[in-house]
């Protein structure tokens, strides 16, 4: 698992994450990839037990092979210690055959990415951010961006670009 591609979705809470997510591992599993997914709990406290609302158990219920959720310290794969770092997460992936990673939060770690803008105001969230890869909005922003702008009510011609960069490469890896 070594080789295993890491491609993150960020977003400030509310921007669509899941929704996106739900689409992406759907859309590797069509491609004949397993996927693993690691949710980041962001709001405070510890995250809940899995449960059909919650996201990590959607990313499963959509396809992931592996799913895992941290907050304050708790990772459901169920392990604790007094904090989880994402780089832990992904070496304990490590031992599960998977093709890709797909991360849902952590925004402020160095791998590639798609940022969700709910609108004007989350524009500054760009400047905060490295290793933008693509750019999802509720509505058309004219942001002068050097990477591709996508709808977040027209998921397709994202994924089409994510099969692209990411699922036919892998492919090709092997």
């Amino acid at each position: 698992m070594a080789g295993a591609k890491i491609f993150q979705i960020t977003g400030y809470q509310n921007s669509g994450k899941t929704t996106v997510m739900e689409q992406l591992i759907a859309t590797c599993k069509i491609h004949g990839l397993k996927v693993g997914t690691i949710k980041h709990h962001g709001h405070g406290g510890f995250p809940e037990r899995i449960s059909v609302q919650k996201d990590s158990e959607k990313h499963r219920l959509a396809g992931a092979n592996v799913t895992a959720v941290e907050g304050n310290g708790i990772l459901h794969i169920e392990a604790q210690k007094s904090s989880w770092e994402l780089e832990e997460i992904i070496q304990l992936y490590n031992d599960i055959p998977v093709d890709i990673i797909l991360v849902e939060g952590y925004k402020h770690h160095g791998y590639p990415k798609a940022v969700l803008l709910r609108d004007n105001e989350d524009v500054d969230l760009l400047g905060e951010l490295h290793h933008i890869e693509a750019i999802i909005c509720r509505e058309p922003l004219q942001l002068g961006a050097n990477v591709p702008l996508f709808l977040l009510t027209e998921l397709e011609p994202f994924l089409e670009w994510f099969v692209g960069q990411y699922v036919y490469k892998e492919k090709d890896r092997k």
